[in-house]
């Protein structure tokens, strides 16, 4: 890249003025929430803001007993913020990409640790994958959130989706999966021939399939994940 002098410097990386959508991406790896309410958010993902905005870590009761105890038991990490007030925030996550999805009634399901930020209008919860034994040491637990919305999610690199048929189920690495129709429902395989070759903590013996009707969304990116600590 050529030299730039400062004022060509601040002119190419300043923020979009004009934005006036709730949330506005102003690159991909950047989002802007035009804060006027309340916004859920992903804990330690803010970088910057202006206005009057408060940020409030989200209650252990918040959402109520049943999701509370949820959480506990299946230990899943995803800490969420509540950003309230009016003004300009700016979130990041070690420079994933975001993507934005507007809900009109729609269901997903995404990997919790790349959920970035939701409306407060979106209905959420924790879930859990069916015949699950300990066999991986995260990325099993999700959030199911449906309803009226904007949902800001997020992957290392370029994300890819795949259609799922009854005709033609697919496979994929837990690790690499972070979202999915709310038709869907995976079930968790283990091929022992690659158990076997590659060794048992292989994260490829262990896979997720998908059958019946709907799309599924990966990364080029196998992400461990590890429990969120306070």
């Amino acid at each position: 890249m050529a030299n730039q002098s400062i004022q060509e410097f601040v002119t190419a990386t300043s923020q979009n003025a004009q934005a006036r959508d709730r949330f506005e991406l102003e690159n991909p790896h950047l989002l802007e929430l035009n804060l006027s309410g309340k916004v859920w958010a992903k804990l330690g993902t803010m970088i910057a803001y202006t206005g009057a905005v408060k940020f409030t870590r989200e209650g252990i009761f918040e959402h109520g007993v049943g999701k509370m105890l949820r959480r506990a038991l299946t230990g899943e990490g995803t800490a969420l913020m509540k950003v309230e007030g009016r003004g300009r925030v700016y979130l990041a996550d070690r420079g994933k990409r975001v993507q934005l999805l507007r809900l009109q009634g729609d269901t997903v399901f995404v990997n919790g640790n790349d959920l970035l930020a939701m409306d407060e209008s979106l209905e959420w919860d924790v879930t859990m994958m069916r015949r699950v034994a300990g066999m991986l040491a995260g990325g099993l637990f999700n959030i199911r959130v449906s309803g009226h919305g904007t949902l800001a999610i997020s992957s290392h690199y370029t994300p890819l989706t795949l259609r799922v048929t009854p005709e033609a189920p697919l496979l994929t690495d837990p690790n690499a999966t972070i979202a999915w129709s709310g038709g869907l429902t995976p079930d968790i395989v283990t091929d022992i021939t690659l158990k076997t070759f590659l060794g048992r903590g292989s994260g490829e013996s262990i896979q997720l399939k998908f059958q019946g009707e709907g799309w599924v969304v990966l990364q080029p990116y196998e992400e461990v994940h590890t429990p969120h600590r306070a």
